[in-house]
């Protein structure tokens, strides 16, 4: 599941209707009607704001309109909350630009240009952006490099994937 910080203009069509579609499924976990993903560290920001899904999906509803995509808006539970502001920090906008970046360059690298020439990379429209560090909630993983430098670089010990003999696809 990922529920992006950035702003989904710069998500490709395939990212925004997997933003749209991984967007309900939290919704339906935050309002306890599935039994998995319950601790999914994505949903953390938005346990404590019951209204901040909705905004969050209505927001992504405005981006598929701005592109004449049609996304259900009847699927959300809520009108948005023109009042709730969430905070975002530099570095987790830093992270996910690093790996949205790298998802383009495979599948969309029409949209790289646009993503990787901006100096300051605009938040989701729910969020304001503060002076921080990667966020807490997210698990940066050896196959997730936090910036788009090409490198990769290694996780925190005991969080990321174990990369050894018995690791499916691994030698």
């Amino acid at each position: 599941m990922r529920l992006w910080s950035l702003h989904p203009r710069y998500l490709d069509a395939v990212g925004l209707v997997a933003c749209w579609r991984e967007s309900l499924l939290a919704q339906k976990v935050l309002a306890g009607a599935t039994a998995g993903y319950r601790r999914h560290p994505q949903l953390e920001r938005f346990r404590d704001h019951p209204t901040g899904i909705a905004s969050y999906l209505h927001a992504l509803a405005d981006e598929a309109d701005d592109r004449a995509y049609r996304f259900d808006r009847s699927r959300i539970a809520g009108s948005p909350d023109p009042d709730l502001r969430l905070t975002v920090t530099t570095g987790q906008l830093a992270h996910e630009r690093g790996h949205l970046l790298a998802k383009l360059r495979r599948r969309s690298p029409e949209r790289v240009d646009a993503l990787a020439s901006e100096h300051d990379v605009r938040p989701h429209p729910l969020f304001d952006v503060v002076e921080g560090d990667i966020e807490p909630w997210e698990r940066v993983t050896d196959d997730r490099p936090p910036e788009d430098d090409g490198e990769l670089r290694p996780s925190a010990p005991g969080t990321g994937p174990r990369l050894d003999a018995t690791t499916p696809g691994r030698a």
